[in-house]
């Protein structure tokens, strides 16, 4: 689909974000990406895929393209705002200092692009304290400072 993010690692090419963070959390012991504990496993999963299949594919660039300018920012709200608010819910049960109680998982890795995406869109996120507090919380960890779009040498320009 010539789409990003991809990686080259122990002679595969992987694609997908949640294909590469699971693979390297089953070949690299640490950090512990997604819990031992099955419950909390599936939380982590079930958060990871409310965002990033159904949240995060509607502001894609080819989706956005095929919106239109004139109906870009509208649309993106709309789905943002849909899935925050599914998503607020679920981590009212699920959070403790991040997504999924005190450790990080995928699922905050995948909440904190979809968390710019919604900045960069204008929405609104004073609906979302637990969405906002997690959020301001991982953005202050060097791992997330350091992965920001705006430290990539590759990000288009206006992300």
């Amino acid at each position: 689909m010539r789409q990003v993010p991809a990686i080259t690692i122990d002679g595969i090419t992987l694609s997908q974000s949640l294909a590469i963070i699971q693979y390297l959390d089953e070949t690299r012991p640490t950090p512990r990406l997604l819990p031992d504990d099955p419950k909390k496993r599936a939380q982590v999963r079930m958060i990871s895929d409310v965002i990033a299949a159904g949240i995060q594919p509607l502001q894609n660039l080819a989706v956005l393209q095929k919106v239109g300018d004139d109906k870009k920012l509208e649309w993106a709200q709309h789905f943002i705002i849909k899935g925050f608010n599914a998503l607020e819910k679920i981590l009212q049960q699920t959070a403790g200092q991040y997504c999924v109680g005190d450790e990080i998982s995928m699922a905050d890795l995948c909440l904190v692009p979809q968390v710019y995406n919604a900045e960069r869109f204008k929405v609104d996120l004073k609906p979302y304290p637990t969405i906002t507090r997690i959020n301001i919380t991982l953005i202050e960890l060097d791992a997330f400072k350091v992965s920001h779009p705006s430290y990539q040498p590759d990000t288009p320009p206006g992300l």
